[in-house]
């Protein structure tokens, strides 16, 4: 967030424990970041580690509907560029500049 102030950018903020996104934003995060879902998983979660239902990680509409009903398991922060259609991971913070300024 402190490098998007220094930018001058307001971002929304998405509180995707509360409000988790729909396997189709999932899907178009995914795009937008050039990576399969896969590389939207926190690994480390137990949540994804003792998952019984844990679909095949090369299959990204079956993930994305996982990841859906368990957003905890989400990478994050994700920023995203909507008019461009970018995204980028924010870890380290660092990377939401070349978004910015890319």
């Amino acid at each position: 967030m402190e490098f998007l102030r220094d930018e001058n950018v307001s971002p929304k903020i998405v509180a995707y424990l509360d409000t988790p996104p729909d396997a189709g934003t999932i899907l178009s995060l995914a795009e937008m970041l050039a990576v399969p879902v896969q590389e939207l998983l926190r690994r480390n979660e137990s949540e994804f580690k003792d998952a019984p239902d844990l679909p095949p990680l090369d299959d990204d509409a079956a993930l994305a509907a996982w990841l859906a009903h368990h957003p905890k398991v989400i990478e994050r922060p994700i920023v995203v560029d909507e008019d461009r259609r970018r995204a980028v991971i924010g870890r380290p913070p660092e990377t939401t500049l070349e978004l910015l300024r890319g």
